[in-house]
């Protein structure tokens, strides 16, 4: 079996529920996966989103906040949360976390990303899975008012993410089964494209809009994350969030979802 270093990206739609708490069964089942994956010699590394609607839960809000500084303010409780929580069911399988929050100048400036390469390969090395999520509560503001957008969303992230540590694969699991050629909302006829070797126009012509009220993504940033991790050689898949044990089938490179280039 070829051993892989594996970047999972999970969505907000995939860690809360319709009326915003936290999917218990699906943090688990995620935990049990990634766990099992990391028993089979594979080194992961988990984007998780969902900081500011797990923190909008926990605060009592009924939605995903408007303004920024409370935006800011419920990333900051929800990220506790859901390290809280990851630490919980990964422990249950025999497996330690870590977190890193990152910003634009993390990622941008060089010497900081050496060392946050190093620390990757550091944590790897020590039979860790490090937790990783944009640090919502000090670069939001950025991100928002325009100035600076080297992140801005945890699909690139992860993208960049991968990048950094030389990933093998990067596996973005999120509420829908991946690209398809027409939109499956509209269109009950749409078929899913199981592989794409190059973004080209026409494909990134079949990118809709998308993101639950929780969540940011949609599949315009999955194809700007494809980009990225294609231009490093790393493969990129599109997958369905309630099918998590097809990650092993991913993993072996069988045809679920949608999956980009690579080497």
């Amino acid at each position: 079996m070829e051993k892989k270093r594996l970047v999972i990206k999970v969505g907000t739609s995939t860690l809360l529920r319709q009326g915003g708490g936290v999917n218990l069964r699906e943090m688990d089942a995620l935990a049990r996966v990634l766990s099992d994956l990391k028993n089979m010699g594979h080194q992961v590394i988990l984007v998780s989103s969902g900081a500011i609607g797990v923190g909008a839960g926990k605060l009592g809000l009924k939605e995903r906040p408007a303004q920024l500084r409370f935006k800011q303010a419920a990333a900051a409780a929800g990220q506790c949360e859901l390290m809280h929580l990851y630490d919980k069911f990964f422990g249950e399988y025999g497996q330690a976390v870590a977190q890193i929050l990152l910003t634009d100048e993390d990622v941008d400036h060089p010497v900081r990303a050496e060392h946050l390469s190093g620390t990757f390969e550091a944590l790897l090395e020590l039979g860790c899975i490090p937790v990783v999520n944009e640090n919502d509560s000090v670069s939001a503001a950025e991100i928002e008012t325009g100035q600076k957008k080297v992140l801005g969303d945890n699909d690139t992230l992860s993208a960049i993410v991968a990048g950094l540590c030389g990933a093998d694969l990067l596996v973005l699991l999120s509420d829908i089964d991946g690209l398809y050629d027409a939109d499956p909302r509209k269109n009950p006829g749409a078929k899913l494209i199981h592989r794409v070797e190059a973004i080209t126009p026409e494909i990134e012509a079949l990118a809709g809009g998308g993101g639950t009220k929780w969540g940011t993504g949609g599949m315009y940033t999955k194809l700007t994350a494809a980009k990225r991790a294609m231009a490093h050689g790393i493969e990129m898949v599109i997958a369905n969030s309630d099918k998590l044990d097809a990650l092993y089938d991913i993993v072996e490179g069988k045809d679920v979802g949608t999956r980009f280039g690579g080497k």
